[in-house]
């Protein structure tokens, strides 16, 4: 291993095994030279070739694409495939080994400064870190420069949960009835069950369980456009059917095979998303909101009737209690609740007896 000073100041490390030469760079300080050189050392040892990573990385992604092709969903692929289209020009025409954390960071800013949103910026991450991954397993680099390296945080106001009420529900649900009865029955069972819009229309008559309790096993997805796979969180979990709902369920299922959808329009055929928003016009039928916040409205509901957040986690297919403790904070918490009634009695409600009396 030699590190050696250039005329100009700067540090070359140079990369030999026995009396053959590897590779060098250049640095501005020594440290960072002599770091680089053990890094590569350690890796030669390990059995990665650093001439390996002279390839450029808009190269090596064409072919990594053709093995995501055939390893990964639909949908995963596809996420995959946008990387040629947002990663910026300059880091796909460096060599593999040129990149480093620098650059990522770089690429991030860029997405965010051309107005990408953060959830997108943050896919686009993932699916960078799953290719640097995939060279590092195949010896193409050492280290994958994508670790370490968060996504900048946007100070946008984000998007919030916008539940229905249990009122403003059933309110819908009379609208939505006059448009069609059958979409405004399955909207208010998303209502009452929290299940996704994929799950839903992935949901066959067998899912149907009467005992112990009435409930729908919760097992597979199905997005428009993909084919059938297991649902988000990887694992099957089982949904109560309140008695508001349970008639409905009984009815759609009636007549049918073990194997058929549960949930299907008049006509038969399986749900999709945009003829059933322009069918119960939800422009104007909706108040502003989409069908996942029937999926916060059964969170709230359950929430509000007294079920408590861990059996909502199970019932929601959670990951994490924090994501439910999300509908907790939302309708307040009981200490907030002590808190109002306490106020109240101290004299806050004396301002609204006084308006009262005024108007007496």
């Amino acid at each position: 291993m030699t590190v050696t000073k250039t005329p100009g100041g700067r540090w070359r490390a140079q990369l030999k095994s026995g009396r053959q030469f590897i590779a060098s760079r250049t640095f501005d300080e020594k440290r960072e030279a002599v770091a680089w050189l053990k890094r590569e050392r350690a890796a030669l040892d390990g059995g990665f070739d650093p001439r390996a990573g002279k390839e450029r990385v808009s190269v090596v992604l064409v072919r990594w694409l053709a093995v995501r092709s055939r390893t990964v969903a639909v949908k995963t692929y596809r996420a995959d495939a946008d990387l040629g289209r947002l990663m910026p020009t300059a880091l796909q025409n460096l060599h593999l080994s040129a990149v480093t954390d620098r650059e990522v960071s770089r690429s991030f800013e860029t997405l965010r400064a051309s107005g990408l949103a953060e959830s997108s910026v943050v896919r686009y991450r993932a699916s960078l870190s799953a290719f640097f991954a995939w060279c590092v397993r195949e010896r193409l680099i050492a280290v994958n420069p994508v670790t370490g390296v968060k996504v900048p945080r946007s100070s946008e106001e984000k998007v919030e949960m916008n539940p229905f009420t249990e009122a403003e529900l059933e309110q819908r649900h009379a609208v939505w009835a006059a448009r069609d009865q059958r979409l405004a029955d399955i909207l208010l069972v998303l209502g009452w069950t929290g299940l996704r819009w994929g799950e839903a229309r992935a949901l066959q008559v067998a899912d149907l369980m009467e005992v112990p309790t009435p409930g729908l096993l919760v097992r597979r997805s199905q997005s428009e456009g993909i084919d059938r796979k297991a649902t988000k969180g990887g694992r099957s979990r089982r949904v109560p059917l309140a008695d508001r709902v349970l008639p409905i369920v009984r009815e759609l299922a009636e007549g049918k095979k073990p194997h058929d959808l549960l949930f299907t329009t008049t006509r038969g055929a399986q749900l999709h998303r945009a003829p059933v928003l322009r069918t119960l016009d939800a422009k104007n039928t909706f108040g502003g909101r989409r069908i996942h916040d029937l999926r916060h409205t059964a969170a709230c509901l359950w929430l509000t009737y007294g079920v408590d957040p861990g059996t909502v986690q199970a019932w929601c297919g959670h990951e994490s209690i924090a994501t439910t403790n999300r509908y907790v904070h939302f309708l307040g918490t009981g200490a907030d609740k002590a808190g109002l009634d306490r106020l109240n009695r101290g004299g806050g409600a004396r301002g609204v007896r006084d308006d009262e009396e005024d108007t007496a």
